[in-house]
């Protein structure tokens, strides 16, 4: 096929109101399927378009009367058919529950408790841990001046200990 013949080809847009073929310049041909692409592809992408492939010359931008819009669109804050429960209820809730929220908050204060039972120096320790979320028994040890090896004996003994008040 040859170039001049490509460029002699006819552009023709359908209109399902008129059930008829228009003939239209190239420009207004591909400014309108532009358009209509665009929108259909939005549609299919909200869910509200069911197009085939094979009827996209039938878009004309007007979804109300078109065959292929789909209906079923349902909505979260929608009543189901008893009127009790709606969508937005079933979703699961990825928040913690308030009573786990508040276990952990007791096992905190137990084993901060704990800590002062076992170390005088808990409230300088608990400081230091405060200051820095992620702080190494290394740095820990040179903010409290005390030996390293001394320390690490020392968080060794409190660990296990704080381990048997959880129960590990």
């Amino acid at each position: 096929m040859s170039t001049d013949a490509n460029q002699s080809k006819e552009f023709r847009l359908y209109s399902k109101a008129a059930r008829e073929w228009f003939p239209v310049t190239k420009e207004q041909y591909e400014e309108y399927d532009r358009e209509r692409t665009a929108f259909r592809k939005r549609m299919q992408d909200h869910g509200c378009c069911n197009c085939p492939r094979r009827k996209w010359w039938l878009c004309d931008m007007l979804c109300d009367d078109c065959e292929f819009r789909v209906y079923e669109t349902l909505y979260l804050d929608a009543p189901e058919a008893d009127g009790n429960v709606c969508l937005a209820d079933i979703i699961p809730d990825n928040n913690p529950l308030l009573e786990d929220a508040q276990a952990d908050r007791d096992l905190l204060n137990q084993l901060i408790d704990r800590l002062h039972d076992l170390d005088p120096d808990a409230d300088a320790l608990l400081e230091q841990w405060q200051k820095e979320n992620r702080i190494s028994d290394r740095a820990l040890a040179r903010a409290l001046n005390c030996p390293q090896r001394t320390f690490a004996d020392r968080m060794k003994r409190l660990r296990t200990e704080l381990r048997k008040t959880r129960g590990y």
